[in-house]
This record gives structure tokens, C-alpha cells and sequence, in this order.
């Protein structure tokens, strides 16, 4: 008589077909992971810009309420808005108009501008009552 007994299905996974589906499971977690973690990272860069360009709108409605004129070329100056401070330096460009100035707003985190986050450009007009 046979030592193996014939007609006895084998029930359950072998030891190769585990380690094959936790391959696959470890591949998909690991892909789930990195997706999760690039997503994380470019919601804090969103966060940057939209900070850093509430900043430089702040500064340019500043200039547009100044009676200042011209506007002062690479003015710098920092505010404080969502726990940190931001620095920015607005740049004046002529035109063809002379009442008519182009002004780029810069805005980083660094008080030496190194890496800029965002730069907004806006057009200033004198104003009838400036001198």
C-alpha cells in the first residue's frame, strides 16, 4: 500500500503563494505611501504660495493707497501672517507712461529673498492729488 494517499485535496495556500501575495501587498502599500506623502508635500507648497501671495497683494494695495510718488524702488520689509514671518521687495520698472510705474512684489521666507516663493506684478498710477 501506497504511503501517500490518493483523492485528498490540499486545502489552504502554499508557503510560495503567501509570500507572492505579501510581495504584491508590500508593492501596493509602498505606492500607496508614496502617492499619500507627494500628495502631503505639494498641499504645504500650495499653502506657501497662497500665503506668499496674499503677502505681496497686501503690499501692492498698500502702494496703491500710498500718496507716494513714484513708488520706492527695491523697498524691502517683512509681515507676520500664519505664524511666520514673510519678507518682501517690491521693484519699480518705468513705462512709456510717465504717470504710469510697474511694480513687482517678491516674497519669501528668507530675509535675503534667496528663493523667492511667488512674485506678483501690478501696475500704480499717480493719483491727481500727488505732488
Amino acid at each position: 500500500m501506497s504511503a501517500f494517499v490518493t483523492g485528498h485535496h490540499q486545502r489552504g495556500m502554499t508557503l510560495l503563494e503567501v509570500m507572492v501575495a505579501l510581495v504584491i501587498f508590500a508593492m501596493t502599500a509602498t505606492a500607496i505611501m508614496k502617492a499619500a506623502s507627494d500628495h502631503l508635500g505639494s498641499i504645504g507648497q500650495i499653502e506657501e504660495i497662497t500665503f506668499a501671495t496674499w503677502v505681496a497683494n497686501n503690499r501692492l494695495t498698500q502702494l496703491q493707497l500710498s500718496s507716494q510718488w513714484p513708488p520706492k524702488d527695491n523697498a524691502k520689509g517683512e509681515q507676520t501672517m500664519a505664524d511666520r514671518t514673510w519678507y518682501w521687495q517690491q521693484k519699480v520698472t518705468k513705462t512709456n507712461d510717465s504717470e504710469l510705474m510697474s511694480v513687482e512684489v517678491s516674497v519669501a521666507l528668507d530675509a535675503k529673498l534667496s528663493a523667492p516663493i511667488t512674485s506678483v506684478v501690478t501696475f500704480v498710477a499717480k493719483r491727481d492729488n500727488d505732488v
